[in-house]
């Protein structure tokens, strides 16, 4: 029984022995991640975006950000252990080794008279003779008396003396660390324990092992369901035209999981009538498409008009159920909206190549999510291809405001954005009738919209040109500079309930077959792992190439400094095709900002195998960005359909049957050969 009493005060002692081993070595990590944290706001301040309460730092806020289950969790267990270390505290103090010195207050190595006296005072103080208290008389009995026995009798000093213990050596004990309620059980401890045993080491790691390979089986690294993969893989189409994008989004398997309610017909139905007008339905049988729209799936149905109501800002009718499934949805959007890209980029053709017109039509229907602007406002107006929606993203902007400054010869984004600071606010003020708090806030919003340069080339390594059939490495860095000084930062976007990052795409395609050749995904917030990737693929390029020890770290140092300077290195590589001149575009687009985007011509000799050992001379290669060089205007306007179209299914017909099979993907030599034509050669 002495021995389980032993065991069993160990238990407290082995719980938080276990509990400490991963808490400590995690809150120090949180604690260090938090103190980390740059105290420099990325986010936009205009009086929308601090209306929108995403970034309101009230008490009510920092106690919601603080009440996650992470740090409840933390917490708990940190009060557990304080407990437990309260408790073990207590219970050392009352198990105490035995020691007759210290009992008869003595010190070690007393000799024997020493022992005598100190006993006689022990016995005045503790005998039940002259103490009635109970427990003196056990104390007396218990401790003192076994004291000066093990003291007085020589034999049993020596052996106290030389191995701790009155009785001599003691033998080796094992002992199982347990609270005493399992052993001290008549007759049912071993069917206790054992099945103590069954469920802490074998059900509950099976249960928890189940769990995770029953969800790890549904969902994949990105937390999408596999099966929403699936859908977008199989109705991801080459001519998918960026209006009909949304038919391919809403099918995710993660939106057919929303319920439906009958108490969301009569909401769903008001909403209906306000966003009807951006749902493509014919006009000359308006009943029959209305009637075809609403015998589709139920989840099908209130996915779309939830994302029109974002499109549209109609929110505002929304029941309190429909609004917990709004946020739902646009919380899943981002998350989606870049697996169906990685569906549209990744390689189709014969070649390896993805689609570039599906892959356009993702980023702006994820700009107009983000920024709540309906997909009709990008259709071309004005003389401007994308349409009002840049307009729509600043604040206090309306197609009112727009028509007003549409009349001062102000009909573009870009004209807008190139004004000087004080014709646009005598522009707003005077024109639009903005105060001067609201031309304050559109001057923010401005400071905050990324402006891209990029620089691109391609090589092949350890060769002077290009062939068919060569690996291509192509190198773009792409320079990301705001007003405000800013970097990495958060877009305005009141209308999205949710902290966004911007997410850039780098494509390199070919727009009259339709085909992308590379892609890449870029991010600007993470400047550590932009670094470390960055001089990782620089010093691989230059040990490749040959170079030497001091020219790969110049090369790696010059690399960083370009990263920390608002630069992101891309990189990749992909297979030259057929011989010929090819009038390639690198597209950079955002997935937050609209007209932010930018689009460079590369222009890519490719030259015909010959014998090997040998090769045709150096490749040509020009970078051209919009607006530079006027004999490309016409050429570009040749492609504009690629960036923003927004038609009815006869246009997307006519559209089809004028391309031909370009327009599905395949690629024709002699159209190549053709629109490479009119490259200059060195």
């Amino acid at each position: 029984m002495a021995a389980s009493e032993e065991t069993s005060a160990l238990f407290p002692i082995f719980i938080l022995t276990i509990m400490a081993l991963p808490l400590v070595p995690y809150t120090i990590m949180k604690l260090c991640r938090a103190a980390s944290k740059k105290a420099k706001s990325i986010h936009c301040q205009c009086l929308e975006c601090s209306r929108s309460g995403k970034y309101r730092k009230s008490i009510f806020k920092r106690i919601s950000h603080f009440s996650t289950y992470s740090n409840l969790t933390l917490v708990l267990l940190w009060i557990m252990m304080i407990f437990l270390i309260y408790y073990i505290k207590n219970m050392s103090g009352e198990i105490q080794v035995f020691d007759p010195y210290s009992i008869l207050g003595l010190e070690p190595g007393a000799s024997e008279s020493e022992v005598k006296k100190a006993y006689r005072r022990k016995t005045v103080q503790y005998h039940p003779d002259k103490n009635p208290d109970p427990e003196a008389h056990i104390y007396f009995v218990d401790k003192i008396s076994k004291a000066y026995q093990a003291l007085i009798d020589p034999v049993s000093r020596e052996n106290y003396e030389k191995y701790g213990h009155p009785d001599g050596r003691q033998g080796f004990q094992m002992g199982i660390a347990l609270p005493q309620f399992l052993l001290n059980i008549d007759g049912a401890s071993g069917g206790i324990l054992l099945l103590w045993i069954v469920g802490v080491c074998i059900l509950l790691p099976l249960v928890i092992a189940v769990i995770y390979l029953s969800r790890s089986s549904k969902y994949t690294g990105n937390y999408v369901m596999h099966q929403t993969l699936s859908a977008y893989y199989y109705f991801m189409k080459p001519s998918l035209a960026p209006s009909k994008v949304m038919e391919v989004f809403i099918k995710a398997a993660e939106y057919m999981e929303i319920p439906v309610r009958r108490t969301d017909n009569e909401p769903l139905q008001k909403l209906f009538m306000s966003v009807r007008s951006e749902l493509n339905l014919d006009l000359k049988n308006i009943k029959q498409e209305q009637a075809k729209f609403w015998k589709q799936h139920p989840a099908l149905v209130k996915t779309e008009l939830l994302i029109q109501a974002q499109l549209t800002r109609e929110t505002a009718a929304l029941s309190p159920a429909l609004l917990v499934d709004f946020r739902h949805v646009l919380e899943l959007a981002p998350r989606l909206l870049e697996e169906l890209m990685k569906m549209a980029v990744i390689p189709r053709t014969s070649q390896g190549h993805g689609w570039l017109r599906p892959a356009v039509g993702v980023v702006e229907l994820s700009q107009s999510v983000i920024q709540a602007v309906p997909l009709s406002a990008r259709k071309a107006s004005g003389g401007s291809s994308e349409g009002i929606a840049p307009f729509l993203q600043l604040p206090h902007f309306s197609e009112a405001v727009i028509r007003k400054i549409a009349r001062k010869k102000v009909r573009s984004f870009q004209e807008l954005v190139d004004m000087t600071l004080q014709n646009r606010a005598e522009l707003l003020t005077q024109v639009a009738g903005f105060s001067s708090a609201e031309v304050q806030d559109v001057e923010m919003v401005l400071e905050m919209m990324p402006s891209i340069t990029i620089e691109v080339k391609c090589e092949t390594e350890g060769e002077e040109g290009i062939q068919e059939g060569d690996v291509v490495t192509v190198q773009a860095w792409a320079t990301l500079k705001r007003a405000n000084g800013l970097i990495g930062a958060l877009p305005h976007a009141p209308y999205y309930p949710f902290h966004k990052e911007e997410n850039f795409w780098f494509l390199l395609a070919d727009p009259v077959s339709n085909n992308v050749w590379f892609s890449q995904k870029v991010s600007f917030m993470d400047e550590a792992a932009a670094v470390s990737a960055a001089s990782k693929a620089i010093e691989e390029t230059m040990e490749g190439s040959g170079a030497t020890a001091k020219e790969t770290s110049n090369a790696v140092r010059e690399a960083v400094k370009k990263v920390r300077g608002g630069s992101r290195l891309v990189m990749g590589k992909f297979q030259a095709l057929t011989e010929g001149n090819h009038n390639l575009f690198c597209y950079f687009l955002c997935d937050s900002w609209i007209g932010c985007d930018k689009k460079t011509n590369l222009k890519l000799k490719i030259m015909k195998r010959t014998r090997a050992g040998t090769r045709g001379g150096p490749v040509t290669e020009e970078v051209v960005e919009d607006g530079v060089e006027e004999e490309e205007e016409n050429e570009e306007e040749e492609y504009e359909d690629y960036e923003s179209e927004y038609s009815e299914d006869e246009e997307d017909e006519k559209e089809t049957k004028k391309k031909g099979a370009a327009a599905n993907g395949s690629v024709h030599q002699g159209e190549s050969s053709s629109e490479g034509s009119g490259t200059d050669e060195e």
